[in-house]
């Protein structure tokens, strides 16, 4: 990340043993959407995300008034239940069954549009690598693709760099930091071929503009994970101890880590107040509903053409506001 006001940075923003042999199932799994109303039911709640037992936590409980989405094993339910109860919690059903959303994320599309690199369904890592190598190849004037460093598992951090002129702003887009959010790097794949190929003039303009650096996998080894042997897995494979593997790697940043009941340490809060990068956020995406994190393929392209939408505003304002201009 470029230490001056001409960077901005978009993420596309989702510990215990498993084993490798299998992929974990979450049949009659309930998932609750939840309200936290005080410090009270945020502290207990973060107790109960720490030592698991069990339950999944969606999002993380970093905060009262917020909502946060959690799975409950069936042999939970009792205990939820009178969770729920004593802390007077605001709970809503979402579905009793989460494994019936993740069988139907990624049904197989057998036509003959969907032959190759698309985004009629999720792609797996060496797919997306693939396809970035190859668009390098066709747009060699335009791409570089390169190894930013190596994982602990060892699979590379391909990066892609797309320029038409030396001197832009550069943006920095970077998905799939948490392994499970899927969407993050279709998305991320879709806005860079938007980028390449779109004839609507403002997406051009976006091209032109801007240096646009995209990480669309952060976390290959998650993700890979997520697609062998557990698609929850939200960190990445690093072995804390014989029984408990994963860093979050969105949690980890040296800038105030682990400061109070805030979600400290992110990228957004290290490239915003350590690199001085002037606009740094995090986009969430769908869903509100029974999804979580688990979408189905057909809301890919739905999902990507409204991020696509919000960064052609976004970046429109903060050019009027002056954040691109060299001092």
């Amino acid at each position: 990340l470029a230490r001056n006001r001409e960077t901005c940075l978009v993420l596309l923003a989702v510990c215990c043993f498993a084993a490798q042999s299998e992929l974990v199932r979450y049949d009659n799994y309930h998932l609750y959407r939840v309200e936290i109303a005080n410090q009270e039911q945020l502290n207990v709640l973060q107790h109960v995300e720490l030592y698991g037992n069990g339950y999944v936590f969606l999002d993380s409980p970093v905060q009262s008034r917020m909502n946060v989405s959690i799975l409950v094993p069936p042999h939970k339910l009792e205990d939820y239940r009178e969770l729920e109860k004593n802390l007077h919690l605001r709970s809503q059903l979402a579905t009793q069954n989460f494994q019936s959303i993740i069988d139907a994320e990624n049904v197989p599309r057998k036509t003959k549009r969907s032959e190759g690199f698309g985004w009629e369904e999720y792609q797996s890592l060496e797919a997306i690598y693939g396809w970035l190598d190859e668009l390098a190849a066709q747009y060699p004037s335009l791409l570089a693709v390169e190894s930013i460093g190596r994982t602990y598992e060892g699979r590379d951090m391909k990066l892609v760099k797309l320029s038409h002129q030396a001197g832009n702003p550069g943006i920095f887009l970077e998905a799939n930091i948490h392994a499970r959010e899927w969407i993050t790097s279709a998305t991320a794949t879709w806005v860079l071929n938007e980028l390449l190929t779109s004839q609507d003039p403002a997406v051009q303009e976006l091209a032109t503009s801007y240096d646009w650096y995209i990480l669309p996998v952060a976390n290959p080894d998650g993700f890979h994970y997520t697609k062998t042997t557990n698609r929850l897995w939200r960190k990445n494979r690093y072995p804390h101890t014989v029984l408990c593997a994963g860093v979050d790697l969105n949690r980890n940043f040296p800038y105030h880590w682990m400061e109070g009941d805030v979600d400290s340490g992110s990228t957004t809060d290290w490239a915003h107040g350590y690199h001085n990068t002037p606009l740094s956020m995090c986009f969430e995406f769908r869903d509100n509903g029974p999804y979580g994190f688990v979408l189905p393929a057909d809301q890919i392209i739905p999902n990507s053409e409204e991020t696509l939408d919000a960064l052609i505003a976004m970046l429109a304002k903060a050019k009027t506001m002056g954040y691109f201009n060299r001092t």
